[in-house]
């Protein structure tokens, strides 16, 4: 059993304002995440590919907890292996593939968040594609299939001793989920079909962390207008996630000045839970929010995506490997899993 509680960390975080300005020196331990997103690694591994630092072959997951890294996180599909689906007849980041990664996860010692896409393949603000097995569902029939769904990935993982600490119910959904029944357009329905997924993180084990995460990172018209929604329509979720590429969400500025205000405006925690480029700058923003608001960060697949740490041949950038290391040791980050 867990004996982690969200609420006297926040009372922490608040007392020890008056410490110190700053953020590497804290009154009391806080949850700091240095975290990753690489579902990926077992296609990657299934090709061949191995990886490398100053010339050693190592486990992935060992690399990246060596440098600073702390945290992993992984995306699960409801049935990838399907025709329509993220990788037809294989299933990876499919049920299977996440328990084996969770066992490597937690033999690590790290933190493990799951980001539940409730789709086949891919959910993000421009698809959210609901599985082909939940289609013509009405929405009795739907919400249960989220819950009993969502439960029994979880009691999968409870089985094995492999719980996440940190549950996404929806990857990006600041357009909603499960279109066209949970658009954003029905703020109600979603809402609701949000309240049953927590429902069901909430039943295998109430001490689970869950996040609302939308790809908003620098706007923060559309950052409050969501998350009001959801607070109106008493939605219980324990922290705030969000997205930010330069491409889609604004200057570093912007994110800055979105963080800082949501910051202020509401009790959750904020975690930036996907992002690659400006690795040094998005934590320091992060790690710099008013009230210690800020947990942490997970760049997004940094083993072979867009600015990887590694090459195609599974060898480390070392200028962008050692930014960790640094970014560890200002903020103190804990090697061990942070919510344990």
């Amino acid at each position: 059993m867990r004996s982690f509680s969200l609420l006297p960390l926040i009372s922490v975080a608040i007392l020890s304002l008056g410490c110190s300005s700053h953020p590497s020196v804290m009154a009391q331990p806080l949850p700091r995440i240095l975290g990753a997103d690489i579902s990926f690694l077992p296609q990657l591994e299934d090709k061949g590919m191995h990886f490398q630092v100053d010339g050693k072959t190592e486990d992935a997951i060992n690399i990246l907890h060596e440098h600073g890294f702390n945290f992993i996180r992984l995306r699960i599909f409801v049935h990838p292996e399907a025709d329509s689906g993220y990788a037809p007849g294989k299933g990876y980041c499919d049920l299977t593939h996440t328990l084996a990664m969770a066992r490597r996860i937690k033999a690590a010692g790290m933190g493990f968040l799951l980001d539940f896409h409730y789709s086949d393949t891919w959910a993000d603000p421009g698809k959210q594609y609901i599985p082909k097995a939940w289609e013509n569902l009405n929405l009795p029939l739907l919400k249960d299939s989220l819950y009993a769904y969502t439960r029994n990935v979880l009691l999968a993982l409870q089985q094995q001793g492999t719980l996440p600490d940190v549950v996404q119910t929806g990857n990006e959904i600041n357009h909603g989920m499960l279109w066209p029944v949970g658009s954003f357009n029905h703020p109600d329905t979603l809402a609701d079909l949000l309240k049953t997924a927590i429902a069901a993180v909430k039943a295998v084990d109430p001490h689970i962390l869950v996040m609302l995460h939308i790809a908003d990172g620098g706007q923060n018209t559309e950052s409050r207008a969501f998350l009001d929604a959801m607070l109106q329509r008493q939605v219980p979720f324990d922290l705030i996630g969000q997205s930010y590429y330069p491409q889609w969400h604004g200057t570093l500025t912007d994110l800055r000045n979105n963080l800082t205000d949501l910051a202020m405006r509401y009790a959750q925690p904020i975690i930036v839970v996907e992002y690659t480029y400006h690795k040094k700058e998005v934590n320091d923003i992060v790690f710099q929010l008013p009230n210690h608001k800020g947990w942490g960060t997970f760049i997004w697949e940094p083993l072979n995506t867009w600015e990887a740490i590694f090459n195609q041949q599974g060898i480390a950038n070392d200028s962008l490997l050692h930014i960790y290391d640094a970014l560890a040791k200002q903020y103190q980050i804990p090697p061990q899993d942070p919510l344990r």
